[in-house]
């Protein structure tokens, strides 16, 4: 590829808000692009030739929707230079998602892997997994644009720091996005792994809503927010954190050193320590998924009593931001059937009709690669933002 020309955006419509109708889809050709824009069809072509030239639109010569004479040429996200990657950090399991700016799953690896192992080891991990993912398909390391970081624990957005996680030994305040940008010169934008979750369920499967809540029960209980199509984080990055809302007249001690929170009444580890305490052999969510599936009635009863307790505080959520979706994920989605049962009956029960009248708890349709795609979707939108593309264009981002 010839070197490409310096460009500094002026007047209307930058390079980078051009490359947005295009990804969009709501421009194919130079011809729709300034019929939506009203721009002069030199600055149209000034503004193309520079995404063409820095490699991120191809122009073919497919049919483009003439009605008569030469067809146009069809412009489309050039997606093979550019990668990202979505990483999911949990508390014992790293996922890291290789994806193309188009959104396409290129790959996806997932390792046993403590977060307590510290930000240095647990990083170098996620550093040589990212390698390997690139060199298995055929990727230049330079491809990789930007890193999406989703982990279990408060995160200051705008830094991209986390900020005193109860499950993260060592990692306060440690500078994960510095740590990609020494190591493989790419911009890491960190967030809760529910914040990320909750992004890819709206993007990828419920598209339609512009109001979800995310609610995750695992080890931890969390809630991510899309208010108008966006997350929302709050004003320092700690909302949706419905973990350590107080419920009913519980007394159970939690680990943040308050009583009676939700998270040590209805997460998957408080009701792993309930059955241990029957003596069953449960160490975990994933154990009481396991009882729960072979038809235990105290996991059963446990799981379904939890998601009435969610369901309580949920319905105080339900009223104040009046959603039109709410999606339950995390480890004990897996049962979703038991839990969805017991937070549907105190939604439904606690929650005003009217807010209630269109909203539908749904489990997780992104499973498993819920926080790696989220992560991903955050990266991707990052690598596309008209701001950044036209700091490409201008030289000045990498």
């Amino acid at each position: 590829m010839s070197a490409a020309p310096e460009y500094a955006p002026s007047g209307p419509f930058s390079p980078g808000e051009v490359l947005a109708l295009i990804g969009s889809g709501a421009a194919a050709t130079r011809a729709d692009i300034a019929r939506l824009t009203g721009l002069a069809r030199s600055t149209v072509s000034q503004r193309v030739d520079a995404l063409i030239a820095h490699g991120f639109v191809d122009e073919d010569n497919a049919d483009g929707g003439s009605t008569g004479g030469r067809p146009p040429r069809r412009l489309q996200l050039r997606t093979r230079e550019h990668a990202v990657a979505g990483v999911d950090l949990g508390a014992s399991h790293c996922r890291v998602a290789l994806m193309d700016i188009g959104g396409e799953l290129v790959a996806v690896r997932e390792d046993p892997l403590s977060i307590a192992d510290g930000p240095a080891s647990v990083l170098g991990h996620v550093e040589r997994t990212l390698h390997e993912l690139l060199g298995e398909a055929g990727r230049d390391p330079g491809t990789l644009k930007s890193i999406g970081v989703g982990v279990p624990g408060p995160v200051e957005f705008s830094t991209g720091r986390p900020v005193d996680p109860p499950i993260m030994p060592g990692w306060h305040q440690y500078p994960i996005p510095e740590f990609f940008a020494d190591r493989l010169g790419a911009r890491a934008l960190v967030d809760n792994d529910v914040n990320v979750m909750a992004l890819a369920e709206q993007r990828r499967a419920f598209p339609e809503t512009g109001y979800l809540l995310y609610i995750k029960v695992g080890t931890g209980i969390g809630c991510g927010i899309v208010a108008d199509g966006r997350l929302h984080r709050g004003a320092q990055g700690s909302a949706g954190d419905i973990g350590h809302i107080r419920v009913g007249d519980e007394e159970q001690p939690c680990r943040c050193g308050n009583v009676g929170c939700l998270e040590s009444v209805a997460s998957g580890q408080a009701i792993a320590a309930r059955l241990s305490g029957l003596g069953l052999d449960a160490a975990s969510g994933q154990d009481v998924v396991r009882l729960v599936k072979s038809g235990n009635r105290d996991a059963v009863r446990m799981v379904r009593e939890a998601g009435r307790a969610v369901g309580e505080v949920l319905a105080g959520l339900v009223n104040f931001f009046n959603p039109d979706t709410v999606v339950l994920g995390g480890a004990l989605a897996a049962v979703h059937d038991q839990l969805l049962a017991g937070v549907r009956e105190a939604v439904y029960r606690r929650s005003h009709p009217l807010a209630t009248h269109v909203l539908r708890i749904e489990p997780s349709r992104t499973g498993q690669n819920a926080a790696a795609l989220g992560a991903g979707i955050l990266a991707i939108e990052h690598a596309l933002s008209p701001e950044q593309v036209d700091r490409v264009l201008a030289g000045s981002a990498p």
